[in-house]
């Protein structure tokens, strides 16, 4: 991986300290995955086999409804993880799908190495905890403003607060993750400034 992609990379995990040796070794158990746009980069009933950190592009995280519609949980965007966390902990099959929306260039770490880092680097716990934290805040709060928020308290919100990457990503992406109809997504975005 170039400089670049190290530096945004290792601005990941400003919780851990390395001496030069262990600089090293973090940085060569990564390797570099691209995808095109639309490609399923895990599919639901296969077993995740990495972690990811988005160099470029976006991804969705879904579950086919029994209508065989997607219903997007989340995106991932450069500067941020990405994979189906529950089932490469676990090591059990996916619910769940997770497709590029844009051509993607990202950085892996199978299971094994990424659980070695923890053995290796005590700063990796520190880590850990907030990462996985933040995680569950942010699930806690996104519950909460789909059973609370009216649809445009949902779309003001959330445009508020996401990067530009997201504006440009097709809006049915949008409107499921906000759960909404597109055609409201559509009125939502012509009429209500943020």
């Amino acid at each position: 991986m170039d400089d670049q992609a190290y530096g945004l990379l290792k601005s990941f995990f400003p919780q851990v300290r390395f001496t030069a040796e262990q600089e090293s070794r973090f940085r060569g158990v990564w390797t570099e995955k691209c995808f095109d746009r639309y490609a399923l980069i895990t599919e639901a009933g296969n077993t995740e086999r990495y972690f990811y950190f988005v160099l470029e592009g976006v991804q969705a995280l879904y579950i086919l409804n029994d209508r065989g519609e997607k219903v997007v949980l989340g995106f991932s965007y450069a500067g941020s993880p990405s994979g189906v966390f529950d089932s490469f902990v676990s090591r059990q099959a996916s619910s769940t799908f997770l497709e590029a929306l844009k051509p993607s260039r990202m950085l892996a770490i199978n299971l094994g190495d990424y659980l070695a880092l923890f053995e290796l680097f005590p700063d990796f716990h520190a880590w850990g905890h907030l990462f996985f934290r933040n995680v569950l805040f942010g699930r806690l709060s996104r519950e909460v403003e789909l059973l609370t928020l009216s649809a445009e308290e949902r779309y003001v919100a959330f445009m508020q607060r996401c990067p530009k990457e997201l504006k440009a990503i097709p809006q049915k992406y949008l409107a499921s993750y906000l759960n909404m109809k597109p055609e409201t997504f559509s009125r939502l975005r012509s009429s209500v400034r943020y």
